[in-house]
């Protein structure tokens, strides 16, 4: 028998608000809005309108439900995560983008922007999902974009987000010794390392048992891949290069203390929305 569409996001909601899920009814219409192929605000019209969910859609609802209470991640379920003002293909194997990296890449953005070559270089190490690499390249478009990414899993989403993208460039290696034919010529170097100590464990179901180990372990004290990345940088940028690195709210002041020892100037730590400490910036002496 068809149920109206309101009532099932009344007890979609209520389950996943029980399993801890962090907006339950935003999730429930996000859910709704993919078994029927509309966007939130379509759906929340269609509750007002009294829409009815027929017995396949609310079955593939309610299975969708169950797995959204178990923590799988919002963005496995549909196959999508936004970024910005992209529509990327996620799943298992590949970092999900979240909203906080946003800002950081916005920093290399404007750097490329103000850049005066007519042809700006930008690199992203640890690519993932290709999120930061087509940002750089969709939102500058006269810019060269690298991306690189170790993982064979990651890279092929990557592969199939930046597809088609004629200023952006894939690479499957690993970021210590990627892309040597540009070193001295990149203006831009960013990234979104694994930045997680290895004996944290991350709080959100969602995080601990759906992203890729590799995309979240930084070593000990989470920051092994920012060193690399700190060397690696410097060989590819040329003199006055600015370098973006994300990591933890409480990683600012170390990150500093190692770019500082390892040659680069003007060090700054940014915060996000939330005011919690997000980016370090630095400049290639």
């Amino acid at each position: 028998m068809p149920e109206p569409l309101a009532d099932a996001l009344r007890r979609a909601a209520s389950a996943l608000g029980e399993a801890g899920v962090p907006d339950p009814a935003v999730d429930a219409e996000l859910l709704a809005g993919h078994v029927l192929g509309q966007g939130r605000g379509a759906v929340q019209a269609a509750t007002i309108r009294g829409d009815v969910l027929d017995d396949v859609q609310a079955a593939t609802f309610e299975e969708l439900v169950a797995r959204r209470a178990a923590r799988e991640p919002l963005q496995h379920l549909t196959g999508t995560a936004p970024f910005r003002h992209l529509e990327l293909a996620v799943g298992p194997g590949v970092f999900v983008p979240r909203p906080e990296t946003e800002i950081v890449a916005q920093f290399a953005i404007d750097a490329l922007l103000a850049s005066p070559s007519p042809e700006p270089v930008g690199v992203d190490l640890c690519t993932g999902s290709g999120a930061i690499a087509l940002a750089l390249a969709t939102e500058v478009p006269h810019a060269r974009v690298h991306a690189v990414e170790l993982s064979p899993e990651a890279h092929a989403w990557a592969r199939r987000n930046t597809e088609g993208q004629p200023n952006l460039a894939l690479v499957l290696g690993d970021l210590r010794d990627a892309l040597g034919e540009l070193d001295g010529t990149v203006d831009v170097v960013i990234s979104n390392p694994p930045y997680v100590p290895d004996d944290a464990i991350p709080r959100d179901p969602e995080v601990r048992l759906f992203d890729p180990a590799l995309a979240l372990y930084g070593g000990p004290d989470g920051l092994d891949v920012v060193r690399a990345i700190s060397r690696r940088a410097w060989a590819l940028l040329h003199p006055g290069g600015t370098l973006v690195l994300e990591h933890a709210e409480v990683q600012g002041a170390a990150i500093r203390e190692l770019l500082a020892a390892d040659g680069w100037r003007a060090t700054a730590t940014h915060q996000d929305l939330t005011r919690r400490d997000r980016a370090t910036t630095a400049i290639r002496a």
